[in-house]
């Protein structure tokens, strides 16, 4: 049963799940916004029922050659996808903690694969 918030409460659910994220890699993380939205709106090349929780949209620091230029980089949260899972309160600020480190580690250049094996996934 999916757990049901406003999206006031969601997003101060966000702000106590950054709080949680550990002091040593938010202070690496530079130039990343944190957004949420509804839901995930799949590409024309996806599955029209893929579903995620984050999504990662940017220059992972592994690929980057200095651009001056670069926007911000842009971290998704998925409202809807997320209170699906949950049940409480506490749940949701724990998923969108283990969520936005999750796409956190996308910026740092870490992929799915080894996100999965570390147990990220």
């Amino acid at each position: 049963m999916a757990y049901m918030m406003s999206d006031e409460e969601f997003d101060a659910a966000a702000a106590v799940a950054l709080e949680l994220i550990p002091p040593r890699l938010a202070a690496r993380i530079e130039n990343v916004a944190v957004f949420v939205e509804d839901h995930y709106q799949p590409q024309a090349w996806e599955d029209p029922e893929t579903t995620l929780l984050g999504l990662y949209e940017g220059i992972p620091l592994t690929e980057r050659g200095g651009e001056p230029w670069a926007m911000p980089d842009r971290i998704t949260l998925y409202k809807d996808a997320i209170l699906e899972i949950c049940a409480t309160r506490e749940e949701v600020i724990d998923q969108i903690a283990i969520t936005v480190v999750h796409e956190v580690a996308h910026f740092f250049g870490i992929d799915d694969a080894t996100l999965h094996r570390l147990g990220w996934g």
